[in-house]
């Protein structure tokens, strides 16, 4: 092999790594991610594709922005809360308290008394501030975990009664009634798909009945020929009546005049209601139960409720949404349709009318969340080859919906901040084949 041979001239792993650049990627990404970098690198070097010279160029510009493969996205669904997006957005507020609960903090320990305190207490403080009706609160780590362990701790071994048509499949094919099921408990189904009554729910109950479990429909409804019966009235059966109300709204929603919430629950008679704390409430993924307080507190002192614990960060992160500023989520909920059209107005200007065209849209809030109730909006209209390059190009990957063969990218969901994020996106796209 000559002297004049370029893989002689390709440099050694040490020095890559030795070098200035290189080495502040270490202290911030670690070594072992940095090193397989620069050995993939290293091997196109050799290859011939990469110039000896650029190798530590090369390396630098080939590493990840952060030591995680979760990407940021900028949310132009027009589905405020989506499951495959992460859920519900934290505020600013919420991402620093995450910040600054991410060291040591005084997460279970009393600082005056230097002795052991109540686990997240200023967050439960908070949940309860919120909803004055619940005599108890407690928080674990999602809605269904919520549910589980109200099952488990008050019908294990017992019946749950519960109508046909709630026996719901929520995300990933998991099922309520396999989830109640698997903590030990038995289902007594009453009614049919479409009708329940109150006779039906009497003739269930009984000795062996350990709750009447009242679940919301949340990702589908059934019109025409129906009844079921209200919390208020299963409240008079003389067993405790759970309501699983899914999306989390803690009091009453003027666009959502039909989504349960937890507030309303609790007045008409409901022993326990279990939410998830990442949906309409805006907050981290968690499970709420709120309720009577003597009940919250047999299940907060129940050795399962140990393994469904919820770490400092998403009690920072659910303190901050109930007591800052307004979450996206509610942000969101909240806009006004004419002020989204004229963000996308400015948005078709920029980007060009031969390109691009402003168009009224109907987002929906998602994430089991009010099914069916449309949120008008307004979004971007574009051609709908642009919709894959848009997902998998850029620092920010814009995600829309393709629709009646055009791109939407609906502005419901995406912060006013965002909107030059997506003007850069589509700018760097410009003429491709899809203009």
């Amino acid at each position: 092999m000559g002297s004049d041979d370029p893989r002689r001239q390709v440099p050694r792993t040490d020095a890559v790594l030795a070098s200035p650049e290189v080495t502040a990627a270490v202290a911030r990404l670690g070594r072992d991610l940095v090193k397989g970098v620069v050995v993939a690198v290293l091997d196109a070097c050799r290859r011939g594709e990469v110039p000896p010279g650029s190798v530590v160029e090369e390396v630098v510009a080939a590493l990840p922005s952060a030591a995680t493969s979760l990407r940021p996205v900028i949310n132009a669904t027009g589905v405020i809360v989506h499951t495959n997006l992460g859920r519900a957005p934290l505020s600013e507020a919420a991402v620093e308290a995450v910040r600054r609960a991410a060291g040591a903090t005084d997460v279970e320990l009393d600082l005056a008394s230097g002795q052991r305190g109540r686990r997240g207490a200023a967050a439960l403080a908070a949940l309860a501030a919120r909803v004055p009706d619940a005599g108890g609160v407690h928080v674990v780590n999602n809605g269904a975990a919520a549910l589980a362990l109200t099952a488990s701790v008050l019908a294990r071994g017992r019946e749950i009664v519960i109508a046909r048509g709630e026996l719901v499949e929520i995300g990933d094919g998991f099922r309520i009634p396999e989830l109640l099921e698997s903590v030990g408990t038995r289902l007594r189904e009453v009614g049919t798909t479409n009708r329940v009554s109150l006779a039906d729910y009497e003739r269930a109950a009984g000795a062996d009945t350990g709750i009447v479990l009242k679940v919301h429909p949340s990702n589908f409804r059934v019109e025409g020929f129906t009844s079921s019966v209200p919390l208020a009235r299963l409240a008079t059966l003389g067993v405790p009546v759970v309501a699983d109300i899914g999306s989390g709204l803690l009091a009453p929603h003027p666009r959502l005049p039909h989504e349960p919430d937890a507030t309303t629950a609790l007045r008409a008679g409901a022993t326990v209601v279990t939410a998830s704390g990442d949906k309409l409430l805006g907050g981290p993924q968690c499970g709420l139960l709120l309720g009577d307080a003597a009940v919250i507190e047999r299940l907060r002192r129940d050795p399962f409720a140990r393994a469904l614990r919820v770490d400092k960060l998403t009690l920072a992160a659910l303190e901050a949404t109930l007591t800052g500023p307004m979450p996206p989520v509610a942000a969101a909920l909240a806009s006004d349709p004419a002020g989204l059209m004229a963000r996308a107005r400015r948005l078709v200007a920029l980007i060009g009318d031969d390109l691009a065209i402003a168009v009224e849209t109907s987002g929906r809030v998602g994430g089991g969340g009010a099914p069916g109730v449309p949120i008008p909006s307004a979004g971007v209209a574009l051609p709908a080859a642009m919709a894959e390059p848009l997902r998998t190009t850029g620092a920010w990957p814009v995600v829309g919906r393709v629709t009646e063969g055009r791109l939407v990218l609906d502005l419901l969901a995406v912060p006013a901040g965002q909107d030059d994020l997506i003007l850069d996106a589509v700018a760097a796209l410009r003429g491709d084949s899809c203009t």
